[in-house]
């Protein structure tokens, strides 16, 4: 059976933006080694349209910077499930939208052969925390304090004890948190 991780990159207060964190070779590279090992992403549809309003970009015009190119050519090739209400569509290759319940569609990709299945967006983990259906947690946490944004843990219903199994840290400060539910 698949394994269900939550990966997010977060400020040390827990907000989660893509636009105030950032990614350099090093934990371009730890994300690489994710995906390469991740068979499907899940996303919300926010997450969703941040990413695929960059990433494929980078396909037909690299960057120069090897990690992130390569970052780009992984998240392409990877398997995405959209999960989202309003969307009526998605463009990115490898996409599928779906508009079921995240526990079922969770359970139906476990069964299905493959690498892992990586969820990346806040909403999404916060829901998979609350049903319990998460196996791995990684969580990197970037030296910033940002006072204000999307919180990761905005809505946990209960309390969620965690192990820590390892740590990784970088030398820009960040450090990935490996937990397993307790």
């Amino acid at each position: 059976m698949r394994k269900v991780i939550a990966a997010m990159n977060m400020s040390l207060d827990g907000f989660c933006d893509h636009t105030q964190l950032s990614a350099d070779d090093e934990i371009h590279a730890h994300y690489n080694e994710l995906l390469r090992n991740t068979g499907t992403l899940v996303y919300g549809r926010i997450t969703y349209q941040l990413m695929e309003s960059y990433w494929p970009t980078l396909i037909g015009s690299p960057s120069g910077n090897k990690s992130t190119d390569d970052f780009a050519v992984l998240i392409d090739d990877v398997q995405k499930v959209v999960f989202s209400h309003t969307l009526t569509g998605v463009q990115w290759r490898n996409s599928k939208l779906v508009r079921g319940d995240l526990e079922k569609e969770i359970e139906i990709l476990r069964q299905q052969p493959g690498k892992d299945i990586a969820i990346g967006s806040p909403g999404l983990i916060a829901a998979a925390m609350n049903l319990g259906i998460i196996d791995e947690f990684q969580f990197s946490v970037q030296p910033v304090i940002l006072g204000q944004g999307l919180p990761l843990f905005k809505n946990i219903q209960h309390r969620i004890g965690l192990k820590l199994v390892k740590t990784k840290t970088f030398n820009c400060g960040a450090v990935t948190f490996y937990y397993q539910p307790a």
